[in-house]
C-alpha cells in the first residue's frame, strides 16, 4: 500500500531533491527532465521556489548550454539529504 503525503512534505522533498540532482551534476533541464520525469514548467517553477528554501540557485550558459548552480545551500544541511535519499525518492515515488 502506498503511503499519502502532505503536498508541503512532498513539496518540500522535491526542492530538496531538485537541488540536490544539480549540486551532483545532473544540472541541464534535459537531465533533470529525464531524471525526473517532471514537466518543464514544474521543472521551472520548483528552481525558482528554491528561494524560498534560501537555497541560492542561478542558471549559467547560454540557450544551449545552460545548466543550473547551487550558489549556497542556505540552512539546509546537504548531507541530510544525501543520507536520506532513499527515503526523499519513496516520498515522491522515484525509482
Amino acid at each position: 500500500m502506498t503511503e499519502i503525503h502532505s503536498k508541503t512534505k512532498t513539496s518540500f522533498y522535491r526542492r530538496l531533491y531538485l537541488a540536490y540532482l544539480i549540486e551532483s551534476g545532473c544540472n541541464t533541464p534535459k537531465a533533470i527532465i529525464e531524471a525526473t520525469e517532471m514537466p518543464r514548467r514544474t521543472l521551472q517553477d520548483t528552481i525558482k521556489a528554491l528561494s524560498d528554501l534560501d537555497i541560492e540557485c542561478h542558471a549559467q550558459g547560454g540557450t544551449k548550454a545552460m545548466h543550473y548552480v547551487i550558489e549556497s545551500w542556505g540552512p539546509i544541511d546537504k548531507s541530510w539529504i544525501q543520507n536520506n535519499l532513499a527515503l526523499i525518492k519513496s516520498v515522491l515515488q522515484y525509482p
